[in-house]
């Protein structure tokens, strides 16, 4: 049994040397900046979350990632069992904190009691007509011109140095399930895609992807889940047009399903947009695949080197 079970990915956390320049890519990328001073910036998605991106001034790096939990009572129960001391959240929305640190040091706080934002509408989209299914009649499909419409985040990828232990430590506390862990042999895991356990309410496929990278720990991706397919492409263009670093894209993965796009940020960090993940519940099991099924493609580019 883990110490509680949370419910979703709440945000990440970043630290750069110039504001103004990380504000204009993630204005491209589709993201929101809704609040702002000389030391802090924070960026919001057309979902209900109040932040999804906080960005503060420094030395360029990954500073840590947000997990929601159910209540604020959760949090006092993780409090008490890890020694820590809730206190309130110094951000958009409020609410309350836990902060504790993963076995490779990774940053995590653990989240509740934000207030919500009123959810913006989602881009007017027609319908597709596939060869056995037309029902888009007597309208014409036009896509809208600009950055993608960034929903939520959906999901971090961090590299770790012992997949087991932080494998663990992850599962003990949050209550994470895993939906395929990656074998090298039938004694040798590597990585594994949690997701969160909500019961018999769908969620994505995972949350959290952990991996024993050789390049040692360290951040490796956020993803945010984006309106939908032509939402993805048109922010494909936008960013390819602004002059950002394309990373991998576009796809779609094997594992989890998803049509993907990877860019880099001004200072190297790798975020996605995706659309079209798969949901899965507590029934769905867990499953063991290969080092291929990760890196591979149902179809798109080949992963590059950099990814990993």
């Amino acid at each position: 049994m883990s110490i509680i079970k949370i419910e979703d990915v709440a945000f990440v956390r970043f630290q750069a040397p110039d504001l103004d320049r990380m504000r204009d890519f993630l204005q491209d990328f589709g993201l929101e900046v809704i609040d702002r001073d000389a030391q802090r910036l924070f960026a919001c998605g057309g979902g209900p979350s109040p932040f999804l991106h906080m960005t503060e001034l420094g030395e360029p790096g990954f500073a840590g990632l947000g997990l929601r939990a159910a209540s604020l009572d959760d949090l006092e129960t993780l409090a008490t069992a890890e020694g820590a001391a809730v206190a309130p959240l110094d951000a958009p929305g409020g609410g309350k904190v836990v902060t504790l640190h993963d076995p490779d040091g990774h940053r995590v706080e653990v989240i509740a009691g934000q207030r919500t934002t009123d959810a913006e509408p989602f881009p007017a989209a027609a319908s597709w007509n596939s060869a056995s299914d037309r029902r888009r009649l007597h309208q014409l499909k036009r896509t809208a011109i600009g950055p993608s419409h960034v929903i939520r985040l959906g999901h971090v990828v961090l590299n770790v140095s012992d997949f087991r232990a932080s494998e663990r430590w992850y599962k003990d506390r949050f209550g994470f399930i895993t939906s395929d862990e990656i074998a090298l042999s039938p004694t040798l895991s590597v990585g594994a895609f949690l997701r969160c356990d909500l019961g018999e309410t769908p969620t994505d496929h995972h949350t959290l992807f952990i991996v024993q990278s050789p390049k040692g720990p360290g951040f490796n991706h956020a993803a945010f889940e984006v309106a939908d397919l032509d939402d993805l492409m048109a922010g494909h263009d936008r960013l390819k047009s602004a002059g950002a670093v394309p990373e991998w894209g576009v796809g779609r993965h094997i594992l989890g399903s998803q049509v993907f796009d990877y860019w880099r940020d001004p200072w190297g960090h790798t975020v996605e947009h995706w659309t079209d993940g798969d949901l899965l519940t507590v029934a769905d099991g867990s499953n063991t695949a290969s080092l291929q099924d990760l890196v591979g493609v149902q179809w798109g580019p080949p992963a590059p080197p950099t990814m990993g």
